[in-house]
């Protein structure tokens, strides 16, 4: 089964123990609860790390309106942004910057900013899917069955499922270095 909203809610359900759903609108108890819970746990999963398949770098758009105060350029954040990792010039890092208003305010004239957006679920990795599905199996347990210890252990298992998911996640790349860190020169 491809990866859709509708398969990763219809997994949840199973490990809740309630019947698969076959569209997010069919009116059932199991489809109004997975239509309502699942944007919220997907984005708020998206957000918690900066996954490597939802982290992009973008040049942003230098609004002409300048900010009122403190810092002198305001710049377009994209549409898909779901967190800010760091904001910066050619490397994407580096500068001071504050999110205000719905825009980036800095002092450079070029931003490139590194971001968490939202991937469509077909670019889910399983590791991310399985904590996914972990995740909303433990929020749509009290609402459908009502029972406190079940949805305790489902968090339990989720949040085991989450460390699991950021480990796999963070060995997909080469650690950075320490840079510039004064007890570091210091050592020569």
């Amino acid at each position: 089964m491809a990866l859709s909203a509708l398969a990763l809610c219809s997994r949840a359900l199973l490990k809740v123990g309630a019947q698969p759903i076959a569209s997010l609108e069919e009116g059932t108890a199991e489809a109004e609860v997975a239509a309502n819970l699942y944007p919220g746990t997907r984005d708020a999963l998206l957000s918690c790390h900066p996954w490597s398949f939802a982290t992009g770098q973008m040049e942003l758009n230098r609004l002409a309106a300048a900010p009122v105060a403190d810092l002198a350029n305001a710049f377009q954040l994209p549409p898909d942004l779901l967190r800010v990792i760091s904001a910066g010039g050619g490397r994407g890092r580096g500068i001071a910057y504050r999110i205000h208003e719905g825009r980036l305010h800095a002092d450079p004239f070029q931003v490139v900013l590194t971001y968490v957006f939202r991937p469509a679920e077909s670019e889910f990795p399983p590791f991310f899917a399985a904590a996914l599905v972990a995740r909303l199996a433990a929020e749509f347990c009290l609402p459908l069955t009502e029972n406190t210890v079940r949805a305790e252990m489902l968090h339990r298992i989720a949040e085991s499922e989450l460390r699991q998911a950021r480990l796999i996640d963070s060995q997909q790349a080469t650690p950075r270095a320490i840079e510039d860190f004064p007890l570091l020169g210091a050592r020569g």
